[in-house]
């Protein structure tokens, strides 16, 4: 007699491993994001005192990975859609990995802001490709929690960085910090070893080669009229998202220092309390959007946003910042996420990880004005009206919602 190779069960605990496995995939590359950005900013001085760099030279460093982030980003969102989302995920991280690490190295300005440079090119895809591979892994009644989950390794990663840069930059100096960097070479091994494409990757991408029925990934994007506007519309939640992080969190400690007179470390406590924040919104959104839908929660949490940030711009007393900073940080950063889910439900499997990567990432490029605008508006007039401006762009996300992103909670991926 023969016996049945497997049962319904062990299918499922296979599916729930291999989801699983690709969730922690996703997680930990979206992590090393958020480490490594901000233990280069912890890093900057050390660095600039002993390679004897320009305060100029200094900011170009962030400014560069953060570019060569938007271009890797595009370009891996694109190569992802042709050869698979757990080989360019390996591959992103490997990169990201392997110039990390050759920072340890460098000599001088030139050498170190190539490194920074192709690291960030690593870096910039591995957001889009993770989300894409969980959405793909996990059902649709559970698709913008896990995306949720991804979105809150950027946290974990910025929270682990806030607590061990200072404990182990004074040992091992800057250049043993980078060294830490090649440790993601092995998660790139093990994602590369333990986790396999997702089967509608192999069953539409794969086919549609074999067959030479393929159309471009980008092309997809505004294929017609009812997906341009999507696209439209993820542009500017996109745009509006990195604009309002990065506006916020570069100014918050100098706000609070100039303002209200706060020490570097109290500032830091305060700016904290927003990030707890903003980890509680991106998990509580998971669970709103797939309980009530993509666009109620998107735009529960816009409105929430514009009357936070211009809220806070009034606070005053070190009480209503501390609570007031942290409320303000679940409706300006929760949004995060959501935008795995959302995206991946507009947009078919052929063209899904360039959606993914090439929306956000345009967001995140207009993203970059978003603390030069604070800054300029501050020096004018005040932070407090800079912040009150700030919160008018949420009313653009609101109109964006409204009129350019379809619904589509618990839709089967195309």
């Amino acid at each position: 007699m023969n016996v049945a190779s497997s049962s319904p069960v062990s299918t499922t605990t296979e599916r729930r491993g291999y989801a699983g496995r690709a969730l922690l995939a996703s997680l930990l590359g979206y992590a090393m994001d958020g480490f490594d950005l901000l233990i280069l900013g912890f890093m900057l001085p050390v660095i600039a005192a002993d390679l004897n760099l320009s305060s100029t030279q200094a900011g170009s460093l962030v400014t560069w990975t953060l570019i060569g982030a938007v271009a890797g980003g595009i370009v891996f969102g694109l190569l992802s859609d042709y050869f698979g989302r757990v080989r360019m995920l390996s591959w992103t991280i490997l990169i990201f990995a392997v110039f990390t690490g050759l920072c340890a190295l460098a000599q001088g300005y030139t050498d170190l802001l190539v490194y920074r440079t192709v690291a960030g090119i690593g870096l910039g895809g591995e957001f889009g490709i993770g989300m894409t591979l969980v959405a793909e892994a996990w059902p649709a009644s559970q698709r913008a929690r896990v995306s949720s989950y991804v979105g809150l390794g950027w946290q974990l990663g910025v929270l682990a960085a806030a607590l061990l840069t200072p404990l182990l930059l004074p040992v091992i100096g800057w250049r043993g910090m980078f060294a830490l960097g090649l440790l993601p070479a092995i998660v790139s091994f093990v994602v590369r070893r333990r986790v396999e494409e997702p089967a509608i990757f192999n069953e539409r991408v794969v086919h549609a080669v074999a067959g030479r029925n393929r159309s471009l990934p980008l092309k997809l994007l505004i294929a017609d009229a009812r997906t341009a506007r999507a696209s439209l519309g993820v542009t500017i939640l996109c745009s509006v998202q990195n604009f309002g992080y990065y506006g916020l969190m570069i100014w918050l400690p100098s706000y609070l220092s100039k303002t209200f007179g706060y020490s570097l470390t109290r500032s830091g406590l305060w700016t904290a309390a927003t990030v707890v924040g903003m980890g509680l919104g991106i998990w509580l959104f998971g669970i709103a959007a797939d309980r009530f839908g993509r666009k109620p929660a998107f735009l529960f949490y816009q409105a929430g946003a514009v009357v936070m940030v211009f809220v806070y711009a009034h606070l005053a007393t070190p009480f209503a910042l501390l609570i007031g900073g942290a409320v303000m940080g679940v409706f300006v950063n929760g949004m995060i996420g959501g935008y795995g889910a959302l995206i991946s439900e507009l947009y078919p499997t052929e063209a899904r990880a360039t959606a993914q990567n090439v929306l956000f990432n345009i967001g995140r490029a207009v993203g970059g004005f978003g603390p030069v605008a604070v800054g300029a508006l501050a020096a004018r007039f005040s932070f407090g009206a800079a912040l009150g401006v700030l919160a008018s762009i949420y009313v653009l996300d609101i109109l964006a919602t409204l009129f350019l992103i379809p619904e589509r909670r618990g839709a089967a991926l195309d």
